[in-house]
């Protein structure tokens, strides 16, 4: 396979400074993939890092992608040439960054791409299952999660049927992912807040019941126990915010766990020493993680070929590249519901 010796990449130069630059095309070292990268989602993180900087320029950002391996590096034999694959990006390296048209990833955390998942189906996956997972099955330590068996595991599978489990925000990108999760581990019930636009989206991926998103705290934790008498002892908090930590801490039961995706926000008058908070970091390249994301990658393919695990809806939006900006701006501007933007690199001028 020829490979060019240029690429354009989107490159964060400065703390809201994004320009297109173009970069020799990256070698794959040892235990490395060289990917052509056919797809990538916009995720919520790539507008803070974009808005409220960042530690390291430049940089190219870009957590999520789907594409073509065109070359591996020594010891690569999971993977080969002409697979195509789905991978999280990451940003301790300009070529892990996914906000270009070649990059780099490692075989250990790319699953293959099964013939029932189109690219842009795939890039909607792997951030934020990834966030997901960790949550309900991380070690019970910071960054990690609620200690739960994996439900990939036969183990797992069913494992908590009859225990309730509540996800605030179960129409967002990681709370797909988590009711899905919730699903598989026989959770039950799985009730989530949501948009009336969204609830038919919700059950269709496993949601049990439904709580508008725009009760009060009180009328939340009013209207769980109407559903279920159990204690519940997990919640997922996938939009985090104060009000929404605050409502799922309500609802919380003594000896329960809630994860969060963003710093704790949990009023500190509420917080007692019955119930742990644990804030949740969905990269499999933290070493915390990285036990429980290569499990994951090595079982993605079989659980999406399955439908086990069905992608986010996605918009794609024309322009490569150079619409990502744009884009970014309505992810910032919460324009954006129950599905993600999808960009092909390919198309930037």
């Amino acid at each position: 396979m020829t490979l060019p010796t240029k690429h354009k990449a989107l490159v964060l130069k400065a703390q809201n400074d994004l320009s297109i630059e173009t970069f020799d095309v990256y070698h794959p070292e040892a235990g490395e993939l060289l990917v052509r990268v056919e797809a990538v989602a916009l995720n919520p993180a790539d507008w803070k890092l974009r808005d409220r900087g960042f530690q390291r320029y430049p940089t190219v950002l870009g957590l999520d992608a789907a594409g073509v391996v065109v070359a591996v590096g020594d010891g690569v034999k999971s993977t080969a040439v002409g697979d195509k694959i789905f991978y999280a990006g990451y940003l301790s390296d300009l070529s892990l960054g996914t906000f270009q048209q070649y990059n780099k990833t490692r075989p250990e955390f790319a699953s293959k791409i099964p013939p029932n998942l189109t690219f842009e189906q795939a890039a909607t996956i792997p951030l934020a299952l990834t966030t997901a997972a960790t949550g309900l099955y991380g070690k019970v330590q910071p960054s990690g999660g609620a200690g739960l068996t994996p439900s990939w595991t036969p183990e797992g599978r069913g494992k908590y049927a009859g225990q309730p489990l509540v996800v605030f925000g179960g129409s967002s990108s990681v709370g797909q992912y988590a009711i899905q999760l919730a699903k598989l581990s026989g959770f039950s019930p799985i009730i989530t807040t949501v948009s009336s636009y969204n609830v038919e989206l919700v059950k269709s991926l496993g949601a049990t019941h439904t709580i508008d998103r725009h009760l009060s705290s009180r009328e939340i934790a009013n209207e769980v126990k109407k559903i279920t008498s159990e204690p519940v002892k997990v919640i997922y908090d996938a939009i985090s915010l104060s009000e929404t930590q605050d409502a799922a801490y309500d609802v919380l039961a003594s000896g329960g766990i809630l994860i969060i995706v963003l710093g704790a926000k949990v009023d500190k008058d509420k917080i007692t020493p019955d119930k742990k908070i644990i804030g949740t970091h969905g990269s499999c390249y933290s070493p915390v993680n990285r036990e429980l994301g290569i499990s994951l990658c090595s079982h993605l393919t079989e659980l999406v070929a399955s439908g086990d695990i069905k992608p986010n809806a996605s918009e794609v939006v024309p322009g490569g590249l150079t619409s990502i900006s744009k884009a970014l701006d309505r992810l910032a501007n919460n324009a954006i519901s129950g599905k993600k933007l999808v960009v092909h690199p390919s198309e930037t001028v």
